[in-house]
C-alpha cells in the first residue's frame, strides 16, 4: 500500500479529499501489514461522508486499489451492507427499520407516511427538490424500542 500518494479512480475522478485521505491512512495503519482490506467498512464511510451520503462505482474501485484488493470483492462489500448507498440520497436521509420487532410495531406504517410526505412512491427515491430520500434498512440495533427511525446519522 501507497501512503505517499492515493490512487486515481479507473472509472472515474473521486479522490479523497486532504482530510479524508488523512483519516484514511490513519484508520489503514492500525491494520498489519497484509490485512490493510479489514479497513473497507471505515473507508466507505469517509467516502460516504465526503460523497453526500452515497457510493459511487470509481469510489468503490478508488478504495479497492489503495486497499490493494480485487475491486469485485470491494464492490461485494458494498452491495452486501444496506448502510452503503449506491446512489444518491437526499440531503436528510431517512432510513427505517424493516425486520420483524419494528414491523410488529408500525414500521411499514412510518415507511408509507414519510413516503406520502416527501412525495416519493418507492423506498429509496429522492424526492423531487433533492432534500429527502427515505429507505428500509436492516436492524438498527434498538428492538426494545421499535420501531426505529434513523436520520442522517443520528
Amino acid at each position: 500500500m501507497k501512503t505517499s500518494s492515493f490512487p486515481k479512480a479507473k472509472t472515474g475522478d473521486f479522490k479523497f479529499t486532504e482530510e479524508s485521505l488523512r483519516e484514511a491512512e490513519k484508520i489503514v495503519a492500525k491494520y498489519p501489514e497484509g490485512r490493510q482490506a479489514s479497513a473497507i467498512i471505515s473507508l466507505f464511510y469517509i467516502v460516504q461522508k465526503q460523497n453526500d451520503g452515497w457510493l459511487p462505482p470509481e469510489a468503490i474501485e478508488y478504495v479497492a486499489e489503495y486497499l490493494e484488493m480485487a475491486p469485485i470483492r470491494a464492490h461485494e462489500v458494498a452491495t452486501f451492507y444496506t448502510m452503503f448507498n449506491l446512489k444518491p440520497v437526499g440531503k436528510y436521509f431517512i432510513q427505517v427499520c424493516r425486520t420483524t420487532p419494528c414491523w410488529l410495531n408500525g414500521s411499514d406504517n412510518i415507511l408509507k407516511a414519510a413516503m406520502d410526505k416527501i412525495g416519493v412512491s418507492k423506498a429509496g427515491d429522492v424526492s423531487e427538490d433533492g432534500l429527502f430520500s427515505v429507505v428500509e434498512v436492516e436492524c438498527m440495533g434498538a428492538c426494545c424500542n421499535a420501531p426505529m427511525v434513523q436520520i442522517n446519522d443520528w
